[in-house]
């Protein structure tokens, strides 16, 4: 435990579960509805409405080898080449030998994917795939439909949820064993203000990070707070530094700030092209899939040809489609271009990279567990070892739903809450030696972003990233000093702009260390991946002081979150490293 808390009331109420879950997207909402039939008392905590997560916003599809003479063993290749020598095999091994029956298993949820004529799943192709293995629904708008057939699983099942609520800070015993977390609600609701829900387990599935950058997909919930709260609890993080900008995000002029309309990967996949301004496709002998190359290597792509061109954003063009398939496969990435005054049917779509999905996270072993007992995270939040440094297209949703079965089978297995939890009054309070973290303003959070932007973004330096730690140093030195214009007060506003800064500093402390480009990591003065001296994981923990301590794992593995876990018998054949594939070759800088 690191003593450190946010400054909030103490929790004016309080109620009791065997595990509350933190997160309604994929991975939350499918965790909770394991956990409840298994005959949990389960509680679903989310920031803000049942279907206001990440996952409504997933357009191209979830993967899974479904489809005539796809394998496994081929979406683990496509998975392990995207990586750039870091995903843990084992890891992604469960994710794509437990896929096909996961997404079975959403169908049998309720969710409703597009079909071919025949009845069978229809299937597209995204970047570094090399069979159509996405499943999509509702042409463009997967998200939405698995977002809400867990959201009506979810209320048809009668769990507990508390919505519009933010959570603050886990609850730990005096041997840093998880008993809960504490929350603020917002608005009306039968609990409001700060309050806890006391559990053995805590699920975090909090989603993103993309806030910390000021153009992104991600929705404005998207503050990091899961991570922020891990680490204010002790928990280690991992990867952070792999932040994917997604290469083709519509651009709304340089100043546009917020989340971003996406352009799906999927359109590239039907075959639309990335062209300059005078319709010259740029992708054509830089990687053997062209437009299709891993995320990262097309967001690097469209940089350089910016920078070459010295202009801001380069083009999407499908206009070869015609408006009966815009308008058939692709109708909301259709409707947001026109919303903005682009009609793809008739003209290139601008595009640039933007802040899209964070490859790292709190770090976890195969069951969920992260470093500090009794605490899961699952989705984006985590670090399974699944992503390595550079997500495939469409692992995201996958990771979620097989995760998540398997946190709520190793919960399943845990303690109840009132058999071993500890007494409410030595949870309820602040345990000794606990301080709390200086607030920062609501103000803040766009001086965050903009330093984020510069000094972290799709291209990094020594130069930026010192400059962009010197400015967040600042920030934190002068909240705690009382400095700032005005004094900040606790509230959701000051609360999300702090945990901004944590995730921030974790971050660009993490981006230091890693002294070579790699994946979505992109040192423009390292250009080259050094699989010798940086073929590892960066772990960090907060220190009492608050300060990042980073540290270097041996090698391409993860070590154990904990000693003395119980071996999961389907994981104990994780191998010393990830696999030298014979296309894992280093990426051009």
């Amino acid at each position: 435990m690191t003593g450190i808390r946010l400054t909030a009331p103490a929790p004016g109420w309080a109620i009791d579960a065997d595990v509350v879950v933190v997160g309604s997207g994929v991975a939350g909402l499918t965790t909770a509805l394991r956990c409840a039939a298994a005959g949990l008392s389960t509680v679903v905590v989310t920031k803000a409405r049942l279907d206001d997560g990440s996952t409504r916003w997933a357009q191209g599809g979830i993967a899974a080898a479904l489809g005539e003479g796809d394998t496994p063993e081929q979406h683990l290749d496509d998975t392990l080449v995207a990586g750039a020598g870091l995903c843990d095999e084992t890891a992604v091994r469960a994710l794509v030998t437990e896929g096909p029956d996961a997404v079975r298993r959403l169908i049998g949820t309720g969710a409703h994917f597009d079909t071919t004529d025949t009845g069978a799943i229809a299937l597209t192709r995204e970047g570094g795939h090399h069979r159509r293995r996405i499943a999509h629904a509702g042409g463009d708008a997967t998200g939405a439909e698995i977002s809400r057939a867990l959201v009506e699983a979810v209320r048809s099942a009668a769990l507990r949820t508390i919505e519009n609520a933010l959570v603050l800070d886990l609850l730990q015993d005096a041997e840093g064993r998880t008993r809960g977390v504490t929350l603020h609600v917002m608005g009306e609701g039968q609990h409001d203000g700060v309050g806890a829900v006391h559990a053995p387990a805590v699920v975090l599935a909090t989603g993103g990070m993309g806030q910390v950058f000021s153009a992104t997909t991600n929705p404005p919930v998207s503050t990091g707070d899961g991570v922020a709260l891990a680490l204010r609890a002790g928990a280690e993080v991992s990867d952070l530094e792999f932040v994917q900008f997604h290469p083709t995000v519509l651009f709304l002029g340089a100043d546009s700030e917020g989340q971003q309309p996406l352009v799906s990967e999927a359109v590239r996949g039907e075959g639309a092209h990335l062209v300059d301004a005078f319709g010259t496709r740029f992708m054509l002998g830089q990687h053997e899939l062209a437009e299709l190359a891993p995320r990262d290597i097309v967001a690097k792509a469209i940089t350089r040809q910016m920078h070459l061109r010295g202009t801001e954003h380069m083009y999407l063009d499908a206009r070869h489609f015609g408006a009966g398939m815009w308008e058939r496969r692709f109708p909301t990435i259709l409707a947001a271009c026109r919303a903005h005054g682009i009609d793809p049917v008739t003209r290139p779509i601008p595009v640039a990279p933007a802040a899209h999905y964070a490859s790292g996270g709190i770090r976890t072993d195969l069951r969920g567990r992260t470093t500090v007992p009794g605490l899961y995270a699952c989705g984006e939040v985590a670090c399974t070892g699944v992503h390595g440094a550079n997500r495939l297209a469409s692992n995201s949703l996958l990771e979620g739903l097989v995760f998540a079965e398997r946190i709520a089978a190793d919960v399943v297995e845990g303690p109840r809450a009132g058999s071993t939890a500890a007494p409410r009054r030595a949870v309820a309070g602040e345990p000794a030696g606990t301080h709390t973290v200086p607030l920062l303003t609501a103000e803040s959070r766009t001086t965050i972003q903009r330093i984020m932007t510069r000094g972290a973004g799709v291209i990094r330096s020594a130069g930026s990233l010192a400059t962009a730690a010197e400015e967040l140093e600042a920030l934190q030195q002068a909240a705690a000093d009382g400095d700032g214009p005005k004094d900040a007060v606790p509230g959701v506003e000051a609360w999300e702009a702090t945990n901004l800064l944590l995730v921030s500093r974790v971050l660009v402390a993490s981006a230091r260390e890693r002294e070579e480009t790699r994946g979505c990591h992109w040192r423009e003065d390292r250009p080259d991946r050094d699989d010798a001296a940086w073929r590892r994981h960066l772990v960090v923990r907060i220190a009492p002081d608050r300060q990042p301590v980073v540290r270097t794992t041996d090698g391409a593995a993860f070590p154990p979150v904990r000693p003395g876990y119980p071996a999961d018998p389907a994981d104990t054949a994780r191998p010393a490293g990830p696999r030298n594939h014979p296309a894992d070759a280093p990426e051009e800088p």
